[in-house]
């Protein structure tokens, strides 16, 4: 293999900021850097065209070629998902068919939702036992005593963000296509992504209800992108439906088990234990629960598993229908409760012996992202120590604010500071109305910026970026005090100013014994979260009467990092043990104030 190979990337028409640096196994800030120094502003999750994508592989060492529909060929494009090859060292002997695991792809409006709630109604209409009582992200129905196995997230972009994680879970693709509207730029999309996942393409022809059907017209579309109709002897199987009208459904469950056969679709269900995270959420009554799609092996009740970093034991298990079961096969959607963390989609989970193991496993995870870590940026209090230090000549920023009425006089009132002041150019980075969003972080951490918001608020997860990414986000509501900390910053005058916010209430319910700590109260949260990071002031008739740091957080038996309202939890303090019933346990963290 010669050099030029080695360096040689395939690029699509169009690609997001995430998927080009997975491509160059680079860091996205890395690529936002370039980006930004060809004058493209791009959040993480923007696509941008292939000459732009080409401009930035050219510059961090590659070759980049336009993608082509030849070149999109299961031999030679997209990694096999770690559950497939665990499954294809399976013993032969071991290997078992499983029920196809189904997702739906297309352009937007093309009725993907549409026809799986056709699907879905005709199968419960059809006297599928118990019916479908609870929608969970995934389920399955049963055509002429085979069942099939429906992922319910529909759009491309649920699709890859899983695949992105090499844990794509569907083994055909049902590419819905207007018979109105024809081939568009997102169905092109959305099979190539299909084609760079291995997975083979059945093409399901929607509204053909329609006056303004074009099915020939639409076969011909198909064939320029790579999708011939089997009937003019290519290798795809094209359905002509009206999801409205609950028409060609039956051909089209046909053409799923018809693919499904030829596939050989198995897995061991005596093997390992593994799968993907559907998705997750934090129920307020049960926890973390978690939709899990199992690929291999039977997981039963008790078991103990890994998802990411979250991970417990199994202590109920529902299928999709929201009934208990017992235990799970193959290609089985299920949903789950008792783990201690809230998993991301996309995540693969498998069986482990034991939450020791677990916890050892997530915490050799963590210590590789540390080591892995950006290092600090720049905030507003360092900054003067930076200039004389000649570290920085400049103050980027990145402004956000309620209204354009905001926004013009604090950036006008910035650029005429940075005339006065020549030891320091600063540079506004970006300029929006709005609360403060991932992307903008994200373009903070890769410029060395701070992100101002002048009378808005930082959505959750651009406060865990900024935190992860060491990034400064400072908030005002006096349009003065923030030009005067701009000021005050550029002349070594800033100091910070921290107060306690308190981010929960909790009440002592009853007291027990507890070897390490003396005394332990057994507490409700009433109202926001208890941080096992953060300190806490006991409370009694209305008096504070301890303030320090929390020694344990626990519900039930498992240490946690957090407890949320409405939830009962064991709380440990490393200096205080006189607990009483009745006593408010106040969480706070220090943080900067709000000015």
């Amino acid at each position: 293999m010669s050099d030029n190979d080695i360096n040689k990337i395939i690029l699509p028409y169009s690609i997001s900021v995430r998927e080009l640096a997975e491509k160059m196994d680079a860091s996205p800030i890395e690529v936002i850097k370039v980006l930004m120094a060809n004058g493209v502003m791009a959040s993480i999750n923007q696509n941008v065209d292939f000459d732009t994508a080409a401009v930035v592989a050219s510059e961090l060492g590659f070759e980049p070629e336009l993608e082509t529909i030849e070149e999109v060929k299961p031999e030679d494009v997209g990694e096999v998902p770690f559950w497939r090859r665990v499954i294809a060292d399976e013993d032969e002997k071991d290997l078992k068919s499983r029920p196809p695991v189904v997702t739906m792809l297309g352009h937007v409006d093309h009725g993907k939702t549409t026809l799986l709630d056709a699907i879905r109604e005709t199968n419960v209409a059809g006297g599928e036992e118990g019916g479908i009582t609870q929608h969970i992200g995934a389920y399955q129905i049963e055509h002429k005593g085979k069942k099939i196995t429906f992922l319910d997230t529909p759009g491309h972009a649920a699709f890859t963000s899983m695949r992105a994680r090499g844990a794509q879970g569907a083994d055909i693709v049902i590419l819905v296509v207007a018979a109105d509207d024809g081939v568009m730029p997102q169905t092109r999309e959305a099979a190539n992504h299909a084609k760079a996942a291995r997975v083979p393409i059945v093409v399901a022809l929607n509204k053909m209800d329609l006056p303004s059907a074009n099915p020939e017209l639409v076969k011909r579309q198909l064939s320029e992108i790579g999708l011939v109709p089997d009937e003019w002897d290519g290798d795809t199987i094209v359905v002509p439906v009206s999801a409205t009208k609950k028409q060609g459904l039956e051909d089209l469950m046909e053409a799923i088990l018809l693919v499904a056969d030829n596939k050989e679709i198995k897995a061991n269900p005596k093997g390992e234990v593994l799968g993907t995270v559907v998705e997750g959420e934090l129920d307020r009554f049960r926890g973390a629960m978690a939709t899990l799609l199992l690929q291999n092996g039977t997981i039963k009740m008790g078991d103990t598993i890994l998802a990411g970093k979250a991970h417990g034991r199994i202590k109920a298990m529902f299928d999709f229908r929201g009934n208990r079961i017992e235990k799970a096969g193959p290609a089985t959607p299920i949903m789950v409760m008792g783990l201690n963390d809230v998993p991301k989609a996309g995540d693969l989970f498998r069986v482990v012996e034991s939450d020791k193991e677990a916890r050892a496993i997530v915490a050799e995870m963590e210590a590789e992202e540390t080591h892995k870590s950006s290092t600090p940026k720049i905030s507003l209090e360092d900054l003067f120590a930076k200039l004389q230090a000649g570290e920085v000549q400049e103050l980027r920023l990145i402004i956000k604010a309620d209204v354009q009425g905001s926004l013009e006089p604090i950036v006008n009132s910035l650029t005429e500071l940075g005339e006065k002041e020549p030891e320091v150019s600063i540079v506004i980075l970006h300029q929006e109305t709005g609360n403060i969003s991932e992307s903008d972080v994200m373009l903070a951490a890769a410029s060395d910026a701070i992100v101002i918001g002048f009378a808005v608020e930082a959505d959750n997860a651009a406060e865990r970026l900024a935190e992860k990414e060491g990034v400064s986000v400072r908030l005002y509501t006096i349009i003065y005090r923030l030009i005067e900390d701009i000021e005050k910053a550029i002349k070594g005058m800033l100091k910070p100013v921290m107060v306690a916010k308190t981010i929960g209430r909790a009440r002592v319910l009853a007291t027990f014994s507890v070897s390490r700590f003396k005394v332990a109260a057994g507490c409700r949260v009433l109202d926001g979260e208890i941080r096992r990071n953060a300190n806490i002031r006991v409370r009694r008739n209305d008096e504070t009467i301890f303030d320090g740091e929390i020694g344990s957080l626990k519900r039930g038996k498992d240490d946690v990092r957090e407890v949320r309202e409405g939830f009962e939890c064991g709380i440990a303090l490393k200096q205080f043990h006189e607990f009483q019933e009745g006593d408010i346990l106040e969480c706070y963290v220090i943080e900067q104030e709000v000015i």
